[in-house]
C-alpha cells in the first residue's frame, strides 16, 4: 500500500477518522459520509423523522422500515444473543429516564433523580420481517440502537469505502474501529486510550489486519442526576448505569459490531468480565478505576523500553 493519509470530521455525535492511501482519502471520506448519513436517518433516536423514532412511536404495531433499520435491529439482536441480554436494545426507556434523552452535547450536566426502569428482558419479543421490511416491538418498549448502530456503521463504512477506492480502509467512530481491504505491512495501527483525563492520547498501540476493535468506556459520556454520577452504559438487570469496575474495555473480534457487543457486556459484567471474555476467546484489555490493566485472550503485553 502507498503512503497512508487520514481525515477527521464530526459524525454521529462523535469523531470519525478515515485512513486510506493518501491519494484516496477524499474519496474514502465521501463514501464513509454517505454510509453514516444513512445510518443517522434510519437509526437515530434523536431525529423525529428517523425510522427508529417511527418504530418507537408505533405503539406495538408493525412498522414499515428501511432495510437498513432491519439490518441494524438484526445486529442489535445478535449482540443480545451473544451476551445473553447484557447488551439489550430495549433499554431505550431506561436511558431516557436517566437523562440521555437528546443529543449528548445537549444533555444537562445535572438534574433530578429518577426511579430506575426495570422490565423483563424484551429483546426476545422483537419481531422482524424482510419482505417487505418491517419491525414490531412491544408497546411498552423503546429501542436504543446507539452503540450497536455505531459499530455497524463502522463496519459498513469501511467495507463500502474499500470497495469504492479499491484499497484498504480503516474507519474509527469514537472508539469503534473497523478495517476492510488489504492491510498495510504490519497491520493497521490503532491507539488505545488509557485515561479519560488524557482521552485521545494512546496509552498503547496494537495492530489489526481484519475485523474490528471496539473500546467501551464509562469516562466520556457522563452527567449527574440526583447528585449521583451516571453514564451511558446501562445494566439492563438494574435499570441503572453499570457499576464502574472498569474504566475502559477494549476488545478485538471478527467485526466491529461483535467487538462492541463484547466490550459493552464486559463493562456491565464488572468483576466477572475477564473470565467471560476469556471463555469467548476474545483478545481484550480492561483498565480498572485504580488503573490496573488486565489482558486476556492473547491481548499483547505492553513492550517495555
Amino acid at each position: 500500500m502507498s503512503e497512508l493519509g487520514s481525515v477527521t470530521f464530526d459524525a454521529l455525535g462523535t469523531t470519525a477518522v478515515v485512513v486510506a492511501a493518501a491519494d484516496r482519502t477524499d474519496d474514502a471520506r465521501a463514501a464513509v459520509e454517505r454510509v453514516l448519513a444513512s445510518i443517522d436517518r434510519m437509526c437515530s433516536r434523536f431525529r423525529p423523522d428517523s425510522d427508529l423514532s417511527l418504530l418507537n412511536a408505533a405503539g406495538g404495531a408493525w412498522t414499515a422500515v428501511d432495510p437498513l433499520l432491519v439490518e441494524a435491529v438484526d445486529v442489535a439482536l445478535r449482540a443480545a444473543r451473544l451476551t445473553d441480554g447484557l447488551v439489550d436494545p430495549t433499554v431505550g426507556e431506561t436511558i431516557r429516564r436517566i437523562g440521555y434523552d437528546r443529543d449528548f452535547l445537549e444533555v444537562p450536566a445535572t438534574g433530578p433523580a429518577s426511579e430506575p426502569w426495570i422490565h423483563a428482558p424484551a429483546w426476545r419479543l422483537i419481531e422482524v420481517r424482510r419482505d417487505p421490511p418491517r419491525v414490531r416491538i412491544p408497546s411498552w418498549t423503546q429501542l436504543d440502537l446507539g452503540a450497536t448502530a455505531k459499530a455497524l456503521a463502522a463496519d459498513r463504512a469501511a467495507e463500502v469505502a474499500a470497495d469504492v477506492v479499491g484499497v484498504g480502509v480503516l474507519v474509527s467512530l469514537g472508539g469503534d474501529v473497523a478495517v476492510a481491504g488489504a492491510a498495510p505491512a504490519g497491520g493497521w495501527s490503532v491507539g488505545i486510550a488509557d485515561d479519560h483525563r488524557s482521552f485521545g492520547e494512546p496509552g498503547e498501540t496494537v495492530a489489526i489486519n481484519s475485523g474490528g476493535l471496539a473500546t467501551s468506556s464509562t469516562t466520556v459520556r457522563r452527567w449527574s442526576r440526583g447528585g449521583q454520577p451516571v453514564h451511558h452504559i446501562v445494566d439492563p438487570r438494574t435499570g441503572r448505569s453499570a457499576s464502574e469496575i472498569w474504566r475502559t474495555v477494549s476488545v478485538c473480534a471478527g467485526s466491529c459490531a461483535d467487538a462492541n457487543a463484547a466490550s459493552t457486556a464486559a463493562i456491565v459484567l464488572g468483576t466477572e468480565a475477564p473470565e467471560w471474555l476469556a471463555r469467548q476467546g476474545l483478545p481484550a484489555r480492561l483498565v480498572g478505576r485504580d488503573d490496573l490493566v488486565v489482558r486476556v485472550g492473547g491481548w499483547p503485553e505492553r513492550a517495555v523500553a
